[in-house]
């Protein structure tokens, strides 16, 4: 990948060229949220944690590699937010830091519009795919974690046991799958790379592992050792 070969050219001469950026365009996963609880001031609050998100564990290991070129991380996620609405922010969130690097993630939020959504969701990644090509921005689209497979006693707020009952369904329905596949088909016409984290997560599924377990509120944000997942995913990827 480019970027690979920007950090090399850095380490090795690290005052002839300019810092190497990489830009994380996602929702609440990319944002740091982890737990959830009733909030005093909104109705859902969260637990961030911005040294266990992923692209920090990341950065973290790519800065081993390329100790002369540590890398720019930005964090342009928005918990909330879904391909539709990050659209809209590019020319705010994302281009006036002429990144080197972009990992689009969404998903989750987006398949919560069920199946009448999918081809706001199809066209809304087709569209951040074509800015950033028109560009020339290399791009990587990294697939969600699943959700919850069915809704933890460990759940006891009323609005939080709603949301884990919508978000089981949708997970075990196919919805999500569906989405996924319409999402790497788009990535394919596209010419993006794919780091595919949720295969690896049915896959685990499918072998036994009771993967909403894997999640800290029990619906949809992974654990902090399941970011891991997603860093080593992605460092894979860049460097091999």
């Amino acid at each position: 990948m480019r970027i690979w070969k920007l950090l090399e050219r850095k380490n090795s001469n690290y005052s002839a060229y300019s810092q190497v950026t990489a830009l994380f365009l996602g929702d609440s996963i990319t944002h740091g949220a982890f737990e959830v609880f009733r909030g005093e001031h909104v109705e859902i609050d969260q637990i961030y944690d911005h040294e266990a998100v992923f692209h920090n564990q990341l950065k973290k290991k790519l800065d081993r590699v390329f100790p002369n070129a540590p890398l720019n991380v930005i964090n342009a996620g928005i918990s909330g937010s879904n391909a539709t609405s990050a659209l809209k922010r590019l020319d705010r969130d994302v281009f006036p830091y002429s990144p080197d690097l972009v990992v689009v993630c969404f998903g989750l939020n987006d398949a919560g519009a069920g199946m009448e959504g999918l081809e706001t969701y199809i066209k809304a990644l087709e569209n951040i795919f074509q800015r950033m090509n028109d560009k020339n921005i290399e791009t990587i689209f990294m697939t969600p974690n699943m959700m919850n497979t069915y809704v933890s006693k460990l759940i006891q707020d009323d609005l939080l046991l709603s949301i884990a009952n919508n978000t089981a369904k949708i997970q075990n329905s196919g919805i999500m799958d569906t989405y996924m596949d319409a999402a790497r088909q788009v990535c394919t016409g596209n010419g993006i790379a794919v780091c595919d984290c949720y295969a690896k997560w049915k896959q685990m599924n499918e072998g036994g592992e009771d993967t909403t377990l894997l999640l800290s509120n029990h619906i949809n944000h992974p654990t902090r050792e399941m970011h891991k997942l997603f860093a080593d995913s992605l460092h894979e990827m860049i460097l091999f």
